[in-house]
């Protein structure tokens, strides 16, 4: 069986097809072996392994998938792409290819009916728009995870990883640090797509805490005073949280719980780890 992963491979499925790229569905096919060959490393895949992949586009992925892993159950939203996969893939007999939205799939079932319940991995080259609500869906659903392996924006992969402090720090940090250790796998340069996105990619893994690095009371109220802080990073922490449509605290609660957690009412939340996020999640809280 042909192998996709390099341009004149595409070009052809894509003339007999007849498939014309989709801007809503930010899509670029990787073809380049040797990132293809990354991002199957950094994922640490085996034989025994079920694997979900979401976006397959025209398979490329996915062949080297297939050869690696046990299962391979494959999620792609754009109908056009199903009868190209159901060519790309037809050599191959533990791939399993669904129609539809990622975001609308019961995950949890799927874990259960493709691998007994145990953690998943997921390999995604993702369209940039949808990157964040997607990592945040699968971790928030606190489905079973291993791991999660997927291409995005280059931009989007240092703020995954980014520290207190540092201008790339932000709510995204805290979300996926609160679920996750990132782990930067690859820099993947523009003209290794087809057609060239604008930016610079990387491959990022996540690995799946079997724990969550901090004890907070209310999950839910943590990253409500996480995302008000960061809406408005420029304002001290006391004036964007008291700013915040979607807390529901006075401004002198709020400033006695901040003192209360060891903290100056001046500081801004970009400088401000997880624990203290907990900390002042839970103060509030108790108020």
């Amino acid at each position: 069986m042909a192998k996709l992963a390099n341009p004149q491979e595409t070009i052809q499925v894509l003339q007999r097809h007849d498939f014309h790229f989709r801007k809503k569905f930010g899509q670029n096919f990787l073809i380049d072996p040797h990132v293809l060959d990354k991002i199957i490393e950094a994922a640490g895949i085996g034989k025994e392994d079920f694997v979900l992949e979401i976006g397959p586009g025209i398979g490329t992925l996915t062949q080297y998938l297939c050869e690696r892993a046990g299962k391979v159950l494959a999620v792609e939203i754009d109908p056009k792409l199903i009868p190209i996969l159901q060519e790309t893939l037809s050599g191959y007999d533990n791939i399993e290819i669904i129609h539809g939205d990622i975001l609308k799939q019961d995950i949890q079932g799927i874990a259960d009916r493709y691998n007994g319940g145990r953690p998943v991995k997921v390999v995604a080259n993702l369209p940039y728009y949808i990157t964040t609500p997607i990592i945040m869906e699968l971790f928030e659903s606190h489905v079973p995870l291993a791991n999660v392996t997927v291409m995005v924006q280059k931009e989007v992969a240092e703020r995954m990883q980014a520290q207190p402090g540092t201008k790339e720090y932000g709510a995204l940090s805290l979300a996926v640090q609160y679920y996750a250790w990132p782990y930067l796998a690859a820099n993947v340069p523009p003209n290794c797509f087809m057609p060239r996105p604008a930016v610079g990619s990387a491959v990022i893994r996540l690995d799946c805490l079997s724990r969550t690095p901090v004890a907070v009371k209310d999950e839910k109220l943590m990253f409500r005073l996480i995302r008000a802080s960061f809406n408005q990073r420029r304002k001290t922490l006391q004036n964007g949280l008291t700013n915040s449509s979607g807390l529901d605290f006075s401004k002198e609660e709020i400033r006695q719980a901040i003192q209360a957690v060891g903290l100056d009412p001046a500081i801004r939340g970009e400088r401000l780890g997880l624990e203290q996020f907990a900390a002042l999640a839970d103060e509030l809280a108790r108020r």
